[in-house]
């Protein structure tokens, strides 16, 4: 479609006043979300101590992260169905119970199946989220508030893991998940008080075979990054077989999708303009930054430069506070020129830059200089991660915008957990032939190692740490190259043009 189409008179309504308001209770609960898997991962050695079961203990993130991303899309294009102000307040809902649900366990098989819950309607908050700024506030005026999403991000990845030492330090560990309830509470109610979309139905039947195929393709897809290189060899029949029912399950979708009459993922997103899919390359890209930097940063940080532990979320600031720096900026300027290709390529840039830099530590850099390169990769997420959403954004109509924009966040989380399990395997590579059989490789790994055995361990953890900055500065370097081919359309000044039949062709956003 074209990115100028002429807008229905209906459609050109102003963004409502108080959108920044509505848009704080939308932050509020995408918050939870994001807080939630940090501070859980915090409180697990109390939660395995009181509970047992450590032989599952991975499951307890696992299924939380895969039936997230299962349910992502089909939240998002529910959205689009039956409305998305009661499909976001669906989903809070949904997590809400979940979150209840995980505080009263008395298993480990319990809180897992309680945990697949919350990831229900994590997967609704994280689609809603993205489909209700993009139905709130048009693309040419999103630069705007670009740095309410980036502080979000922000206060997520420092917050949780202090959030998660503060309350299993000081409280139970069931308060990990209670804490959930005051907050969701106080969304779900903001959102139903100022949240005013009309509300949306259309007549048309559920792609329930899109849905079973996809399930299939992203599950084969989530297990196969968890397990290849820890729990499986990357070669072993239980990945291969994993690879095969994926590229299985994403070829049976396609082909169901064509034929769909109301299809889960139009796959006309991704053909209509080319704009679409070089930005899912640049926010998987992002992904990958985000879940990397943000998991083996702070290792190599408290292992080799001898950081504490429990300031762990404040070694990621000299990162994160340049996001949301860069990224207001950017919005602002992005919303005053209409100008934006020009943000991606330099944040790609920023990005391959950085991670270079990190690739060349040493067990002699000092913190000085890890900071100043976190610095380089911050200012390059802040210039690339909104800045992706809003050329997505910029390439779909409004009866699409709740799929399209729910794949923003799936490729997000599939660029996070495909990197995670590619850096773990790297590392574990490097740093498991330095330990003694059935080894930690956590930072407390070295107090028990002799000085020579200590030695090899810190050089092994920063070999491990510089190919997974290399490799992430290869995916970056790439995401540039998708960067530069992006065409600078002009940014849509109302909301993107809805079918004239549409609820939401008559008052996107409205204050009523």
């Amino acid at each position: 479609m074209s990115a100028t189409a002429s807008l229905p008179s209906a459609a050109r309504t102003a963004v409502p006043k108080d959108v920044r308001w509505v848009l704080l209770g939308v932050m509020l609960a995408m918050l939870l979300s994001m807080l939630d898997n940090m501070v859980v991962s915090t409180a697990m050695p109390t939660i395995v101590g009181d509970l047992g079961g450590l032989e599952h203990i991975s499951w307890v993130v696992t299924a939380y992260t895969l039936v997230t991303a299962v349910t992502t899309p089909i939240w998002g294009k529910f959205g689009d169905l039956f409305g998305r102000k009661p499909t976001y307040l669906a989903s809070i809902a949904v997590f809400i119970v979940g979150s209840a649900l995980c505080g009263t366990s008395q298993s480990m098989g319990a809180l897992i199946a309680f945990r697949v819950v919350q990831g229900i309607g994590a997967g609704g908050i994280g689609a809603g989220a993205f489909a209700l700024i993009g139905a709130l506030v048009p693309p040419r005026e999103r630069g705007k508030y670009q740095g309410m999403t980036a502080s979000v991000m922000a206060i997520g990845t420092i917050g949780g893991p202090l959030l998660g030492g503060f309350v299993t330090g000081h409280f139970d560990w069931r308060w990990a998940f209670y804490i959930n309830l005051p907050l969701g509470l106080v969304a779900l109610v903001w959102l139903w008080r100022k949240l005013h979309i009309p509300a949306q139905r259309i007549q048309a039947k559920i792609d329930w075979a899109g849905i079973a195929t996809l399930t299939v393709a992203i599950t084969a897809i989530v297990l196969a990054a968890t397990w290849a290189g820890s729990t499986y060899a990357w070669g072993s029949w239980q990945i291969l077989s994993l690879g095969a029912t994926a590229l299985a399950g994403l070829t049976l979708f396609i082909l169901v999708e064509k034929r769909a009459g109301e299809p889960l993922l139009p796959l006309s997103v991704f053909t209509g303009h080319r704009n679409y899919p070089l930005a899912m390359v640049m926010i998987l890209a992002a992904g990958v930054v985000m879940f990397g930097a943000g998991l083996y940063l702070p290792l190599f940080q408290q292992t080799v430069q001898g950081a504490s532990a429990t300031n762990s979320g404040l070694l990621m600031l000299p990162m994160m506070i340049p996001v949301v720096i860069v990224s207001t900026i950017a919005g602002k300027v992005m919303s005053a020129t209409g100008k934006y290709k020009m943000f991606p390529i330099a944040g790609t840039l920023f990005l391959t830059a950085g991670l270079g830099l990190l690739a060349t530590m040493d067990t002699h850099t000092s913190f000085l200089l890890t900071s100043l390169y976190m610095v380089l990769v911050g200012i390059g997420l802040g210039f690339t991660m909104q800045m992706a959403g809003t050329i997505a954004q910029n390439s779909v109509s409004m009866r699409d915008m709740g799929a399209a924009m729910s794949s923003v966040n799936l490729f997000r989380t599939l660029g996070g957990s495909l990197g995670v399990a590619v850096f773990g395997s790297l590392f574990t590579r490097a740093v498991q032939p330095t330990l003694p059989a059935g080894g930690d490789t956590g930072p407390n790994a070295v107090r028990n190692l002799t000085a020579g055995a200590k030695d090899a361990y810190l050089g092994a953890v920063t070999d491990g740490t510089s190919h997974i900055f290399l490799t992430a500065a290869i995916v970056c370097a790439l995401a540039f190259i998708a960067a530069l081919f992006v065409i600078e359309v002009p940014l849509k000044k109302a909301g993107p043009p809805a079918p004239a039949d549409s609820p939401e062709s008559v008052a996107v956003g409205a204050n009523n």
